[in-house]
């Protein structure tokens, strides 16, 4: 019968070969995927590109739209109010409502009671932190000509051409890059991405699981990045 000291050492022996496999994939995929960040062309060729793309998807219909519901990975749920300039974040027994403009006071909840001080301000730093990441794997595309976004249009090996996108400023994670990956109407079916939250440069996700909501914008269900499937849940937009 093993004693305990065996099981231990076991244990640890198993420990350090699941952290070396790890260490040996993650190794695999940096130096697979991993891509430096290119530099293009600014100016009037890059903006005619970024608004092919918003051609492409429809742009009318999505500034239009008043209302967004998703849930991001089935975990954060969404309900968003554009025209009111407010956002319910939902995840376990947590509720926030964020005022995205700042005019009016943020509020969070657990339980449905209200809670302050302290406590609030985590959970609204939380929220406005996942807000960004989620909403942005929404709505991307409709964001490049925010302010303090940088246009570059860039040659692909292939002869196609990309549209890198650089944030400035804003969001949680200013200085991030995305290049635009298009097809010949302009659409995108992928991006790959500079971000200082992903330790692998040049990382390709997806962008071609489209659907049309009511409103008639065109949003993204699902991406795949890499092994793992980013859900949007059920997406909706009303006008």
């Amino acid at each position: 019968m093993m004693n305990s000291r065996t099981l231990i050492r076991g244990f640890g022996k198993v420990l350090l070969l699941l952290l070396l496999g790890f260490l040996l994939l993650f190794a695999f995929l940096y130096f697979y995927h991993r891509e430096d960040l290119p530099t293009g062309i600014a100016g009037e060729s890059a903006d005619m590109l970024a608004n092919k793309m918003l051609d492409a998807l429809d742009h009318e219909a999505f500034e239009a739209t008043t209302y967004l519901e998703w849930t991001f990975r089935n975990r954060n749920h969404y309900r968003w109010n554009r025209e009111k300039a407010t956002c319910d974040v939902v995840w376990k027994d947590f509720k926030v409502v964020l005022s995205l403009d700042q005019k009016r006071q943020d509020k969070a909840y657990i339980h449905n009671f209200e809670v302050y001080d302290e406590q609030a301000d985590e959970l609204i730093s939380k929220a406005r932190r996942v807000f960004n990441n989620d909403s942005f794997w929404l709505t991307a595309p409709y964001k490049v000509f925010d302010s303090g976004v940088v246009r570059q249009l860039v040659e692909q090996p292939n002869g196609d051409q990309g549209l890198l996108v650089t944030y400035t400023k804003g969001g949680t994670t200013p200085g991030d890059s995305y290049l635009w990956l298009l097809k010949d109407s302009g659409e995108p079916y992928a991006f790959k991405m500079w971000v200082s939250v992903i330790p692998i440069p040049g990382l390709q996700a997806s962008w071609d699981s489209w659907i049309t909501t009511q409103s008639g914008a065109r949003l993204p269900d699902k991406h795949k990045l890499l092994f793992l499937t980013l859900d949007m849940g059920e997406v909706k937009g009303l006008k």
